[in-house]
């Protein structure tokens, strides 16, 4: 009998003790800013099925516009199993003596991901979900690059492997708990985790892979720019989910970043559309558009640390500087980065790194950002977010280019040159993105 009283006493304090931690993960927990991030989620994945897809599909040639959106949408499918297994746990685990450089695998399969576990005060789930999406659209990225001539095996494996070897080890330097994040980077949702990997690997595979057939002489302009408009306008809206949402909190920073957000990809549109206009007599869409998406991958990672007036030159900035680094690359070095993800992205995401370190400053007048931290300066400032660049750029390039090698030995990178005239539709896939 004294054994049974022992035992009900032993499982009513499991029990109390249980229902204790569920109320005080539900005390943490805030309604306001889980609702936030579970719609910025949406908007980030939003982003790059169907934004991106169709941003991209309109700016290739019509024999090649199914592939692209099979691209977007396998890589969603691909990136999601790879965060679930280990991404998120080497990107965001406690690495122990390692972990300026990298995570664990104590979250394999997201094992400690439980439905009252907390990250902050809202749940982990919706992190690891939020961040997912951050992953689904960086390799996405770098499609552009290679547009109408990679074999869909090898792109497959590419950015698989890239992922794992490129993504994650950056994402946890920076955000993770790594050397970067420790430094004081100043990197607000993604300057180098996103854009200047994105860029940078698309630059080393365009190299790579090489021309497409009849490039620079053969022109080869978009065939649906309906098509691309439509994905731009997903892109900006879904950009909020992007910017904003990394405040993590349904709060002043969130505003901020989103007003930034918009008044970047606004002047990028506009300064991008001048410099055409002055050069050609007339602006285009295509300009607009792709000035637009400058704006935005530059204003990333400074978006929480800067003010509207900041975000105006920010944006006006990059309009201009990649405007004439999409003309060099293409026109000048002769490299065919068929849909500008270097020029834009790797480009603006340099750009927007360097000036997070500017105009987050308190002392620019209307152009003030929230300030540095105690005993930061702007030289010092700018100084680490330099290096967080230049690590970036050649960490990434190193690996992709490794990467790129191993998988054309493996499975042959690109298809010859009578498959590229038929259409990776037809030949990648056995459909047409039109049968009219």
């Amino acid at each position: 009998m004294k054994y049974t009283i022992a035992s009900i006493k032993n499982i009513l304090k499991i029990f109390t003790l249980v229902m204790l931690s569920f109320t005080a993960a539900a005390d943490n927990l805030n309604g306001a800013n889980t609702s936030w991030i579970l719609t910025s989620t949406a908007l980030v994945l939003f982003m790059t099925i169907p934004g991106l897809s169709l941003f991209y599909g309109g700016l290739v040639r019509s024999r090649s516009v199914l592939s692209i959106l099979m691209q977007c949408f396998s890589i969603t499918c691909l990136v999601s199993i790879i965060w679930l297994v280990a991404g998120y746990s080497l990107a965001f685990g406690d690495g122990g003596a390692v972990n300026a450089l990298i995570g664990n695998l104590e979250n394999f399969m997201m094992g400690q991901v439980l439905e009252d576990s907390m990250a902050g005060d809202i749940p982990e789930s919706v992190f690891a979900m939020f961040q997912l999406t951050f992953a689904i659209i960086t390799p996405a990225l770098i499609v552009g690059a290679f547009a109408e001539r990679m074999r869909f095996s090898s792109m497959l494996v590419f950015s698989g492997l890239w992922v794992v070897f490129v993504y994650v080890p950056i994402t946890h330097w920076v955000w993770g708990g790594g050397w970067l994040g420790e430094m004081g980077l100043l990197d607000f949702a993604g300057g180098t985790v996103v854009h200047i990997t994105a860029g940078v690997a698309a630059l080393v595979a365009a190299l790579v892979i090489g021309n497409r057939n009849g490039f620079p002489n053969q022109a080869m302009p978009p065939h649906n720019l309906t098509m691309s408009m439509t994905g731009a306008g997903m892109l900006w809206v879904g950009w909020f989910g992007f910017n904003a949402g990394s405040a993590l909190a349904a709060n002043g920073d969130a505003g901020m970043a989103m007003l930034a957000t918009h008044i970047s990809a606004a002047s990028g549109a506009l300064a991008w559309m001048m410099m055409e206009w002055t050069k050609f007599g007339k602006p285009s869409a295509l300009g607009a558009v792709t000035g637009m998406v400058a704006g935005l991958g530059t204003i990333t990672p400074a978006s929480g640390f800067v003010g509207p007036g900041g975000a105006l030159i920010i944006g006006s900035s990059a309009g201009v500087i990649c405007y004439y680094a999409t003309q060099a690359i293409k026109q000048k070095f002769k490299i065919d980065d068929s849909l500008d993800v270097f020029p834009v992205h790797g480009i603006g995401g340099m750009l927007g790194t360097l000036c997070a370190g500017i105009f987050a400053s308190d002392q620019l007048g209307v152009f003030s950002g929230q300030g540095y931290g105690e005993g930061v300066t702007m030289g010092s400032q700018i100084y680490v977010q330099l290096i967080g660049v230049v690590s970036t750029v050649v960490y990434t390039a190193l690996v992709s280019l490794i990467l790129l090698k191993l998988v054309d030995k493996l499975l042959g990178l690109r298809i010859d040159s009578e498959e590229e005239t038929n259409g990776l539709d037809l030949v990648e896939h056995n459909e047409k993105g039109y049968d009219l």
